[in-house]
């Protein structure tokens, strides 16, 4: 296989086990259609990391899981599907990861702080996963979207709170957005210096309408851990595809 700026080694550069555990849980009672479809999605991350999600085939997805295309054909209609799928469900997952550390903070610009700096820590506990991630969202913009509803949830709770002052909460999302991808960009490259997501969160509640004093206080505040997860059934091996 080919090398490109995005290709990486997951095997060497697993997920922080918070993380890991929740991709690698399957829910109680699964069909045998959801099985192949985790296996199919669980290859695909597999090519992803790689080959980059732009050098992938079906037939590549379809060799790492073991079936014919045939079979991966019976699950999405297309490479762009796989991609898509793959995308929502990293996201969906670790957003909700992260979000069950916020379960007990109630003030909305805490909230937003703790979301910010997880996604850089990701980034400096996993650096390959990091530029995985992003580059499955340039791909299929779902991804961003998904994580997106957390943290338009999280700037509603701040500016009913009074924390935070926008002119246009669309805009104020993708500042949120852009600032977070580009912070992990330059963590996963190994361009920043230490406590740079304090710095970057600093400056992103700035944006937001606090003021300095009041954001690096929010922004320095110790990471709540993730609490345990609930039993699950038996684990497919995606913290190391």
């Amino acid at each position: 296989m080919h090398e490109t700026p995005t290709s990486r080694d997951l095997a060497d550069c697993p997920l922080p086990p918070p993380l890991a555990q929740a991709l690698m849980q399957q829910p109680a009672g699964l069909r045998k259609r959801e099985r192949t479809r985790r296996q199919l999605l669980t290859a695909a991350l597999r090519v992803f990391s790689a080959r980059g999600v732009a050098g992938c085939t079906i037939q590549e997805i379809a060799d790492v899981a073991g079936v014919t295309t045939g079979t991966v054909y019976n699950h999405f209609d297309s490479r762009e599907d796989v991609v898509t799928a793959v995308a929502l469900w990293l996201a969906e997952t670790l957003s909700r990861r992260i979000a069950e550390t916020q379960a007990s903070v109630a003030e909305g610009a805490e909230r937003m702080a703790i979301g910010q700096r997880r996604y850089i820590w990701l980034a400096e506990q996993s650096p390959a996963w990091a530029l995985l991630l992003l580059d499955i969202a340039g791909a299929a913009p779902h991804l961003l979207g998904t994580v997106g509803d957390y943290v338009r949830a999280d700037l509603t709770l701040a500016i009913r709170q009074k924390a935070f002052r926008v002119t246009d909460e669309a805009a104020a999302v993708d500042l949120c957005m852009g600032s977070c991808s580009r912070a992990m960009l330059t963590v996963a490259l190994g361009q920043a210096r230490p406590g740079y997501d304090i710095a970057v969160t600093t400056m992103l509640l700035r944006g937001l309408g606090m003021a300095f004093d009041a954001a690096a206080e929010v922004a320095s505040r110790p990471l709540p851990p993730f609490p345990p997860l609930e039993p699950a059934a038996a684990a497919s091996p995606l913290s190391r595809p």
